[in-house]
């Protein structure tokens, strides 16, 4: 780790260290021993840093893809604990404030909402100002996005979850399944995101979950089917983080975004873990097998959506947040 500063070297050490105690523990189920160690991880990997984790040394590039696996499991964990949690309530979603991060997940789709609506919009009907068809993909046993975009600013849109675990999408289900409003407009689907062809073309917006894909070769993969599939125009909204962030989650380069324009890229400078990134599908199919035109100048895309770390309390994310937006342009 020659060729590091200081301050990233001592962060790489640091970051190996946590990733020697988590792979050691015995289990990755919600504990005060998992919880520790990942908040510790996740306050490790936080602050401002201009590290470039491609030019890492290929020990740490391994021990970082692990480590990503581990965040993956353990986020699985979570979830799956807090929404059979909920549905032992009569009507979980009065309840959902017993999840540590539900105020997370409120402050993050205010923003991920104030988002897209700025640069949302239809090329064949353009008084349409919001979405009426949803698909997330990746939505898991706690699909708290889903949730909250439907409950507080999607409230006429239909929502197509889709994961490839049928006992996730159960648990999932079982939390809406009492709500007379939700239950006629959430819908889950329990497949393989490659499987699914031209029914992607249902959609207006297209969310794709952290978990899907946890090396780059199985998330490009999936992008590529998207890019393939989308009706032309459609916007996919990835979560994303830089700099140190990126030992949480794998990393997504702008050009393997094939067949979408990246519209903007917005980077807290905070305690937000999640950058937001939305994309629109090229209006013209695109042959996603050759190396793509557009070369973005704009660093690094991380889809990420990490739980074991806190958001600052802000009334309007767009106006109060440190952001950075970064606008795709092209050649």
């Amino acid at each position: 780790m020659g060729s590091l500063h200081h301050e990233e070297a001592d962060l790489v050490t640091k970051v190996c260290e946590i990733y020697h105690k988590i792979s050691k523990l015995k289990t990755l189920k919600p504990s005060t021993d998992v919880n520790t160690l990942f908040t510790e991880l996740v306050t490790t990997c936080i602050p401002p840093s201009s590290i470039n984790i491609t030019t890492l040394p290929q020990t740490i590039q391994e021990t970082r893809s692990k480590l990503i696996r581990l965040c993956g499991e353990a986020e699985g964990h979570l979830e799956a604990h807090f929404s059979t949690l909920l549905a032992s309530y009569p009507n979980p979603l009065n309840h959902l404030d017993v999840f540590p991060y539900y105020y997370n997940y409120l402050k993050l789709s205010q923003l991920e909402f104030d988002i897209l609506i700025r640069h949302y919009s239809t090329h064949d009907q353009p008084d349409v100002v919001v979405p009426k068809h949803v698909a997330f993909v990746g939505s898991g046993p706690l699909p708290l996005t889903s949730i909250v975009l439907a409950s507080y600013h999607l409230k006429e849109a239909s929502f197509h979850n889709y994961d490839i675990d049928h006992s996730a999408n159960t648990m999932a289900s079982r939390l809406i399944s009492s709500d007379d409003d939700l239950s006629k407009r959430m819908f889950f689907h329990t497949m393989d995101i490659m499987e699914v062809t031209d029914g992607l073309k249902e959609y207006d917006v297209v969310f794709l979950a952290a978990l899907v894909g946890m090396d780059i070769d199985e998330k490009v993969k999936v992008i590529k089917h998207l890019a393939k599939y989308m009706a032309p125009g459609a916007v996919l909204m990835l979560r994303s983080a830089h700099g140190a962030r990126a030992f949480l989650y794998p990393v997504v380069n702008p050009e393997d975004l094939q067949g979408f324009e990246v519209l903007s890229i917005f980077h807290p400078q905070d305690e937000v873990i999640n950058s937001v990134v939305i994309a629109r599908k090229d209006p013209v199919a695109v042959d996603t097998d050759h190396n793509h035109h557009h070369q973005l100048g704009i660093g690094s895309i991380l889809p990420s959506c990490c739980k074991y770390g806190d958001f600052q309390a802000s009334n309007n994310p767009l106006n109060q947040m440190n952001i950075i937006e970064e606008l795709a342009m092209e050649e």
